[in-house]
């Protein structure tokens, strides 16, 4: 493996400062069919249960991309501390200084060099999400958040693609809590949150213009609450204009099934899969925007042989290909824990768990 020399500056210039060659910038619609079928980078910079270093990171995308992987999301807390630091304070001011928000930077352009399409998100942002009241106060420090992100990275390519929140939910509406999703303020919440992230990241200047910005759905990002949150394509940000924008969707649907207390004895079936995906593409064509699966999964906690079986693989195939049989990009979970797809050998050497990538990934 390269490993730079340079003194720890020039090599943060190097990271942050080159630009590179501009292209014709492609609709949103077009990158969602190019980025196909990726992985998320999960409990990593979003939690700190793994590594950061990029030379652990690295071999990891390289078992992906040899898997035949387009695209790649990084979820990222900034306002929550991760091993005592934070990558932003809570008025939403950037540290590009802190070390982990550099290994960031070299993570992204390594994914960009193989080719990937990188989604780099607002993540646990418990700040945001538990105490929201739609203030100025509120409103001003994510503004200032993604307005920071954005301009940190206002020279990548636009490849490097933006997801605005994720998993909106406490004020912004769960399953669990007291605000649920379906509440008439939950839904305005993720709307302002989900057009100031937007309108902060297009103001940013450089390639964030035309950058690829994603906005998700409340209900913790809820595949069934796409038509709720966006009855018309007039209240998504921009106006339902921007060829530039893209909505993403989770599904861990039915959470008897696929949770990670879940059983195998609570198999729906294939078509009770597939029919939720089908109608989030028949809303999304009526919107006239793409739309990403950003997680879906099926996790155990105690008992992980329930996952290396030929039921699992087959929830794993039947929503990549439902999906992209409906022109939609998939990004399955991968924490390395209940909801693993790979794990690393005592040598370091990484490798798929439980045959699910592999199997996920045949043609049809």
């Amino acid at each position: 493996m390269r490993r730079l020399s340079l003194p720890l500056g020039f090599a943060f210039l190097a990271v942050f400062s080159v630009a590179e060659p501009p292209a014709r910038p492609v609709t949103a619609a077009q990158v969602n069919r190019q980025m196909a079928t990726g992985f998320n980078l999960g409990n990593t910079f979003d939690l700190g249960l793994h590594s950061t270093a990029p030379a652990d990171v690295k071999p990891l995308i390289d078992l992906y991309v040899a898997a035949g992987m387009r695209h790649v999301r990084i979820p990222v807390t900034w306002g929550e501390p991760i091993k005592g630091s934070l990558l932003a304070d809570r008025t939403g001011k950037l540290n590009p200084n802190n070390p982990r928000f550099r290994q960031l930077g070299t993570v992204v352009d390594y994914a960009l060099s193989k080719g990937l399409y990188v989604i780099v998100n607002a993540h646990h942002e418990h700040w945001l999400k538990d105490h929201y009241d739609g203030s100025p106060t509120y409103d001003r420090a994510f503004a200032d958040l993604w307005t920071g992100i954005a301009q940190q990275f206002k020279n990548r390519s636009q490849k490097l693609v933006f997801e605005i929140l994720n998993e909106p939910e406490k004020a912004f509406g769960d399953w669990s809590g007291p605000v649920k999703p379906f509440d008439p303020q939950a839904l305005s919440y993720t709307r302002k949150v989900n057009e100031i992230g937007w309108r902060a990241v297009r103001q940013a200047g450089g390639a964030n213009r035309t950058r690829i910005v994603m906005v998700g759905t409340n209900g913790q990002g809820n595949q069934s609450m796409l038509d709720e949150l966006y009855p018309t394509a007039a209240i998504l940000p921009g106006g339902g204009k921007d060829p530039y924008l893209m909505v993403t969707v989770h599904t861990y649907d039915p959470w008897p099934f696929c949770g990670q207390d879940g059983s195998n004895a609570k198999w729906p079936g294939e078509a009770a899969i597939a029919k939720p995906i089908r109608d989030v593409a028949a809303h999304a064509r009526m919107l006239g925007v793409p739309v990403n699966y950003g997680e879906f999964g099926v996790g155990r906690e105690k008992d992980q042989s329930e996952r290396d079986t030929d039921l699992v693989r087959g929830y794993y195939r039947t929503v990549r290909r439902t999906a992209q049989a409906e022109g939609m990009s998939v990004t399955p979970w991968d924490d390395r824990g209940w909801f693993g797809l790979t794990t690393r050998s005592n040598d370091g050497k990484y490798r798929f768990l439980h045959r699910i990538v592999p199997s996920m990934m045949k043609p049809q």
